[in-house]
């Protein structure tokens, strides 16, 4: 290896000294000397035989940070080596936080020994098949360009699931120390070393890493984080927080960018301030982010027809693209509401102030003007950028009440100004959407009310209300207008989609109907109103719970799309989401898609977003299952801590699920979920009958169906899980035996292992 060449005295005219940077090595060189020379261990051989001293010394130390930063080499100890190469295919793991313009990974599989994981760019453009997003694991073709100082880029291949970081779990604390209750149900116990325990105390969440001690390898915990206290702190959602790594810190940059917004003045906008819009919302709703009206409409070319205006929150106005606002949004993707609280997509600043249609206070908006005919079809409508002031805040009770004829103080002024056009526009409304026959599957949720201290007081369904159904038609058909509008304009939009049902899960629905003599059309091309047909003969026949599970069962999943296939549901061709900016990032792209091809101003979509809108299609879609499943664990784990406290009681219930391992049963009286392992059913050995969604037993045809009425007992509870275990106490229906295999003569009255494929008996 060459040497820096030295100054020397020479005759002629005099050299101009050269600068340390002139005199460093080169990167090049730093690294073909750790490749070439055996007897480098540490940095002070490498000085060595590069001729680094003196002045060299720091910035020489310098470029070596820089190196090691850069995971080009590593240090282990005093040693000092090359780094491995990453392979040409490889997982990588895209940082939550990373930039969605200018995405970057590291990989996933790392040896720490090799020194700072090398960061990869990730490329992606508008003819890349796969669009990562923050957050996601990825399978990515590596270049790593110039082979002696990499710099390495990546082409995903592939979005693989992402398993999850650490382990959550309960601490219990016992004679022997502390034991780790984990979260997840699959997952089993461990013993946590007292050494290894920290600022642990009995009845925390935590979060562990997982050590193997021992010739037999056992896995042991220890505290790498204290999460909190949920029963002390009333805060059960903590855990699904945690566990399903929900974004709800904000980064200082996004508080910073929230403190500073100002409010939107009157500029570029239409002055709508004398125009009476209300809200209507749940009388806790700490952000409001629609306001309705509605009139007669005057002309003479419509008569019985009315004008209608739905004003949306402008968040386009303070949440830009590019911005820290923007990508916080991004990565959450939406709002997620517990029963103790609620994660929100913007802070506070932003949804509980400047978006927040208060009474009185002028707020800008987006608003559409919908001209309908007497008979409540759509014949016009138009998009107008505006400043508004709402004339009331109502709760849905409280408008609901006035129209009855109970008005009080708030509504007594407003009701025949205000409310009773909104109702007339309603009444109409609601003719054109029964013509249009969407699906009428109005299946009720359990709301959960808990007490001072996070536990639950009370659960009751809410009464169905004609003004939230008011308020659901009007946003339906702002949101159609939006994807309506889009499209004319040819603009890039994010449809909010909703596929027809697969011919595997439509012959599932009809194998079970049949058991039901319920008649169902052959045809693979159903609609909406076809599964209303069925609804309503279900009804007739007093079955409707279990042919409502089944039919819901039958449904595709709704989803966001860069590509239109229409709405099964809702029977509607076309389809997206406006009205709620404030909490679902898909209704901030379409405001944005709005502000750009109406003209409205320069905060409106931009290139980049529009190339990556099925990416973000991709990632809001996911965001939304992971709220979901959240607020259905943490719902769950509620009920359990609930009912922990009666075991050995009984509760009526309805079959939700039928499986091979054996029944789920949702207690009528608090909606909660709990199992009945097969092998625990009755006298008889029980075979599940999928096309009857039955356990059937092989003898007496002793059956128990989807939607069955039936007595249970508690057994079991374990909150940290949500898990409830039932024993049934009521006797199935009589019917035929199941035709194919039946149980041997002689055969033990207990099969033993085969009760996990379907068979089993009830331990009296």
């Amino acid at each position: 290896m060459a040497k820096p060449a030295k100054n020397k005295n020479t005759s002629g005219p005099k050299r101009p000294r050269l600068t340390a940077a002139e005199l460093l090595p080169s990167r090049e060189q730093v690294l073909e000397a750790l490749a070439d020379e055996e007897n480098i261990k540490g940095k002070r051989d490498l000085a060595k035989v590069l001729g680094i001293r003196g002045d060299l010394r720091r910035p020489f130390k310098a470029m070596l940070a820089e190196l090691e930063g850069e995971g080009v080499i590593a240090r282990t100890r005093k040693a000092l080596r090359r780094t491995a190469a990453l392979p040409h295919v490889t997982v990588l793991d895209i940082p939550g936080d990373a930039d969605p313009d200018h995405l970057h990974a590291y990989p996933a599989q790392w040896n720490d020994e090799e020194g700072e994981k090398p960061r990869v760019r990730v490329l992606v453009d508008s003819k890349s098949r796969v669009a990562p997003a923050p957050g996601d694991r990825i399978l990515a073709r590596i270049d790593a360009g110039d082979e002696a100082i990499p710099d390495y880029t990546a082409k995903p291949m592939k979005v693989l699931d992402k398993p999850r970081r650490a382990h959550i779990g309960i601490v219990r604390t016992d004679n022997e120390g502390a034991r780790l209750i984990p979260v997840d149900r699959k997952q089993k116990e461990m013993r946590i070393p007292v050494g290894d325990l920290g600022d642990a105390k009995d009845g925390d969440l935590v979060e562990v890493e997982v050590k193997l001690s021992g010739r037999l390898m056992i896995p042991r915990a220890r505290v790498t984080s204290v999460i909190g206290n949920p029963k002390s702190e009333g805060a059960i959602s903590l855990i699904a927080i945690h566990n399903l790594e929900i974004p709800h810190k904000w980064p200082a940059s996004v508080l910073r960018e929230a403190e500073e917004a100002k409010e939107a003045s009157l500029k570029g906008r239409e002055d709508w301030r004398d125009l009476p819009l209300i809200t209507i919302d749940p009388f806790d709703a700490k952000d409001h982010d629609d306001a309705v009206h509605a009139a007669p409409d005057e002309d003479e070319k419509n008569p019985g027809g009315f004008i209608v205006t739905v004003a949306i929150a402008d968040v386009a106005a303070y949440v830009r693209p590019g911005t820290a606002l923007d990508r916080e949004a991004y990565l959450r993707g939406n709002s997620v509401y517990f029963p103790d609280r609620v994660v929100p997509m913007l802070p506070e600043r932003i949804s509980n102030e400047l978006c927040s249609l208060k009474e009185g206070e002028p707020r800008a908006a987006l608003a559409v003007r919908m001209v309908l005919g007497a008979d409540g079809k759509k014949r016009s409508h138009s998009f107008h950028r505006i400043l508004m002031r709402s004339a009331a805040k109502l709760s849905y009770q409280q408008a609901q009440a006035a129209i009855d004829g109970n008005p009080d103080d708030k509504t007594g002024p407003l009701l025949e100004p205000i409310l009773r056009p909104l109702w007339d526009a309603y009444a109409a409304m609601s003719a054109a959407r029964d013509k249009r026959g969407p699906l009428d599957l109005d299946l009720p949720e359990r709301k959960i009310l808990l007490d001072d201290k996070g536990m639950v007081r009370d659960i009751h369904v809410p009464e169905r209300l004609d003004a939230h159904r008011l308020i659901e038609e009007m946003m339906i058909a702002a949101n159609v207008a939006a994807a309506e509008t889009l499209e004319a304009k040819r603009s890039e939009l994010l449809y909010r989609v909703h596929d027809e049902p697969s011919s595997e899960k439509l012959q599932a629905l009809r194998d079970f109907l049949g058991s039901l003599d319920i008649a169902v059309k052959k045809s693979d091309s159903v609609r909406a109103s076809d599964f209303n047909g069925i609804l309503s003969q279900a009804r007739k026949a007093n079955n409707i719970e279990q042919v409502s599970e089944m039919v819901l069962r039958s449904q595709a999943q709704a989803e966001y799309s860069a590509e239109n296939y229409g709405h099964f549901g809702l029977n509607l061709d076309r389809y997206a989401h406006f009205t709620s900016p404030i909490r679902r990032y898909a209704d901030l792209i379409v405001h944005r898609a709005l502000v750009k091809v109406l003209g409205f101003g320069e905060d409106g979509l931009t290139e980049q977003e529009a190339q990556k809108l099925p990416g973000i299609a991709q990632h809001i879609s996911a965001t939304e299952r992971r709220a979901m499943l959240a607020e259905r664990e943490t719902s769950d784990r509620l009920l359990a801590q609930f009912l922990a406290e009666r075991i050995g009681a009984k509760f009526l219930g309805r079959i939700s699920g039928v499986t091979k391992s054996g029944l789920f049963v949702r207690l009528l009286e608090t909606g909660a979920d709990g199992f009945i392992p097969a092998s625990t059913l009755g006298q008889d050995f029980y075979r599940y009958v999928e096309e009857r969604q039955s356990m059937i037993g092989e003898r007496s045809g002793e059956t128990f169906t989807l939607g069955d009425r039936v007595e249970v007992r508690l057994l079991e509870a374990a909150p940290v899980a949500g898990a409830l275990r039932f024993e049934l106490l009521s006797e199935g229906k009589r019917g035929n035996p199941p035709s194919g295999r039946r149980p041997p003569r002689g055969a033990p009255k207990s099969f033993g292992p085969k009760a996990s494929k379907g068979f089993g008996r009830r331990k009296r």
